[in-house]
């Protein structure tokens, strides 16, 4: 493996609040990546997901694993400039809450990938405990 920068701010063009990568564990440009996001407990939507019991939405733990995904994509040079855009889900199974204290180990392979789309399969996990599965779809769009 190559020297990778373990910052996803590096790859992605998210930003607080709606970055949800802490860190990059590694990353075979085109291919996958495997990241970790941390919870803290302060996030602003567990004030409301549920007040006395906070649950990260499942929506925003496949919206880790897309990021994940994105960095993989976007550490191959072939997609400087563009940004992968969600497309679709498929197949996606929520099988354990994602609770404040938790550290999501993330990982998401590209399974087809072209200039214009792609599909990856991806997981969120807890102590080696899967929370989140799914397929993703996406599109690639110029990111200026």
């Amino acid at each position: 493996m190559s020297a990778i920068s373990r910052d996803p701010a590096f790859y992605l063009p998210h930003r607080a609040p709606f970055l949800l990568l802490d860190e990059i564990l590694d990353i075979e440009p085109g291919v996958r990546a495997r990241a970790t996001w941390t919870l803290s407990g302060d996030e602003w939507f567990f004030a409301g997901h549920f007040p006395g019991q906070p649950i990260t939405p499942g929506v925003l733990v496949l919206e880790s694993i897309a990021q994940c995904g994105a960095v993989a994509v976007l550490a191959d040079e072939r997609y400087a400039g563009k940004l992968p855009l969600f497309g679709g889900v498929e197949h996606a199974r929520f099988r354990r809450s994602v609770v404040p204290g938790d550290t999501v180990q993330l990982e998401c392979e590209m399974t087809r990938l072209s200039v214009r789309a792609g599909k990856g399969t991806g997981t969120a996990s807890v102590n080696g405990v899967t929370c989140v599965e799914s397929d993703l779809l996406f599109v690639m769009s110029n990111a200026s």
